[in-house]
């Protein structure tokens, strides 16, 4: 199975001048096209550049900023004008960055934040105009799809199913995968028809689970909050053929989340994020539950000095440890495999190697950047 070279975020070779070129080896010039992804969530906006490399593709830059974006959400109906704010923040600086690379395809992807809030698709009416930045508001098979096809080599040679968990900040989404498929059909075969069993989005995220209850008594909050996950995981009505199928496959999870490479940044005790040391490890179920009783005991102050969390994202892993535990829970202690990668990847992986669309000729000096999904004029 080909490799996503993700690991590290380190650029392959130096840029060379406007346009996306990059210089080849022993200094030649040799036209390497960039692509760019750009998710923004309920919580997070980031980016991801890179350029192809075979079957698969090399990072070249990535850019992630917590922006809040669904901050208030569920209460209101609305995004906030704060909120708004800090997104457009992190879109500008997503926009330079752009601009310095030269990139020429961008698709721009938007999740739960936008599908839901009134005020959604004037905010990305805002943004296009300000930025140039034309996002699609994708929906949640969609997103799920794009996890998958995102952690796509993560699957084990000898797996049968796997379940993919992507806790986002305003929902879950949970698929369970036909990993025989995959491998029979490879990366052509999971672009053209992702071999998704089951799936199902829980309106539960690290976002809306934590604007839920109170949380200045953590320790009163923390079996209501495990309670309302159980409950939303409960919902799906595959739940009990999913945890059967895992069973009787051997299967496991892959976790593609903040929560879950927090988690296992943890675990290994880093001393700084390292995604070369996080992306493919595993995390039994007793590791698992070891780190996360770890964090509820040190409380928002205490999982805030740790290097591998950090202030903003402390107030929020006790959602998603509640998300997690539930989880881990209802299927059965199956280990996880962490993944730091997810949407962004899977969109990469569509843009450079899913299937063309059918050619249209040009109009005479257009100088609009190319797109797929989701249009950009950042030049």
């Amino acid at each position: 199975m080909p490799q996503v070279s993700v690991s590290g975020h380190t650029m392959a070779d130096k840029k060379d001048g406007a346009g996306g070129r990059r210089r080849g080896p022993a200094g030649s010039q040799q036209a390497r096209p960039l692509y760019a992804a750009v998710d923004l969530g309920t919580n997070n906006c980031r980016l991801l550049v890179a350029e192809p490399r075979g079957q698969s593709f090399r990072v070249v830059d990535s850019y992630s900023q917590i922006a809040r974006l669904g901050e208030g959400l569920q209460n209101t109906g609305r995004l906030s004008d704060a909120a708004v704010e800090r997104a457009m923040s992190a879109l500008h600086a997503i926009r330079n960055k752009l601009k310095q690379h030269g990139v020429g395809r961008i698709r721009c992807i938007a999740t739960e934040a936008c599908r839901k809030a009134s005020n959604g698709a004037d905010f990305i009416r805002r943004v296009q105009t300000e930025t140039g930045l034309t996002f699609k508001v994708i929906g949640a098979k969609e997103e799920a799809k794009l996890a998958t096809i995102g952690c796509y080599d993560l699957i084990q040679p000898d797996a049968r199913s796997v379940l993919v968990v992507d806790v986002g900040g305003g929902s879950t989404e949970l698929s369970h995968v036909d990993a025989s498929a995959i491998r029979s059909g490879g990366l052509t075969g999971i672009l053209r028809s992702a071999p998704i069993r089951d799936w199902t989005s829980l309106k539960v995220g690290v976002v809306t689970l934590s604007e839920t209850f109170d949380l200045s008594d953590e320790i009163a909050a923390w079996p209501l909050m495990l309670e309302r996950a159980r409950a939303a995981v409960r919902t799906w009505p595959a739940v009990d053929r999913v945890a059967a199928s895992l069973a009787d496959d051997n299967g496991y999870l892959i976790g593609t989340s903040g929560t879950v490479t927090c988690l296992a940044g943890v675990h290994l005790k880093l001393d700084r994020y390292r995604r070369d040391k996080v992306d493919g490890s595993w995390l039994s179920r007793e590791e698992g539950r070891a780190t996360m009783d770890q964090l509820r005991h040190l409380g928002v102050a205490g999982r805030a000095t740790l290097p591998t969390i950090g202030e903003e994202r402390a107030p929020l892993m006790l959602a998603g440890c509640a998300i997690m535990e539930a989880v881990w829970e209802v299927f059965d202690n199956r280990r996880l495999r962490v993944a730091d990668r997810g949407l962004r990847e899977g969109l990469l992986l569509s843009m450079m190697h899913g299937e063309r669309p059918p050619r249209r000729r040009r109009p005479k000096r257009s100088k609009r950047t190319g797109t797929e999904g989701g249009a950009a004029n950042v030049g």
